[in-house]
């Protein structure tokens, strides 16, 4: 289930949550334009009034122009996209499809390349361990002092 704000109720929600699983199968098996290729849809806001509804997708190939003709394949294709909603969701008012590119995944991963090159050069700047001294070995124990404290007294 995606993360939402709080102030849309559970039906909200629930909604929400229809269509993104709809709109993934509908963009998956029922487009055709070229334009449009693998996506994957993250998220899907929807208003409390249910008459607009931002639908964040990604994308393997996350290149501007890839992106520009993905967006404007699926904005021509939103019309369709909503009829075929409409025959599968039944609720009175069926949203408007805003599409947008979500930028979280692409921001995550260059994030995380840059803790790993941060740690890597903190790694390398970093002084070596000076070698321990080894450890000294026990004070040895005189025989004659060793046998006396080994017998009981029986006296």
């Amino acid at each position: 289930m995606a993360k939402h704000s709080k102030t849309i109720p559970a039906r909200g929600l629930r909604v929400a949550d229809q269509i993104q699983r709809d709109l993934a199968e509908i963009v998956a098996y029922g487009l055709k334009d070229p334009r449009i290729g693998m996506i994957t849809i993250t998220e899907v806001q929807i208003t409390p009034d249910y008459a607009h509804a931002k639908v964040f997708f990604t994308m393997f190939k996350d290149d501007k122009e890839t992106i520009k003709n993905t967006v404007d394949g699926l904005g021509a294709a939103a019309g369709f996209i909503r009829n075929q909603l409409g025959k599968r969701l039944h609720i009175h008012t069926l949203p408007m499809l805003h599409f947008v590119h979500d930028t979280s995944t692409s921001r995550g991963m260059e994030m995380s390349l840059l803790i790993d090159q941060a740690n890597a050069t903190r790694a390398a700047d970093a002084e070596p361990d000076p070698v321990p001294d080894p450890v000294p070995d026990p004070v040895p124990v005189p025989e004659d002092t060793a046998a006396t404290a080994s017998k009981p007294d029986t006296e």
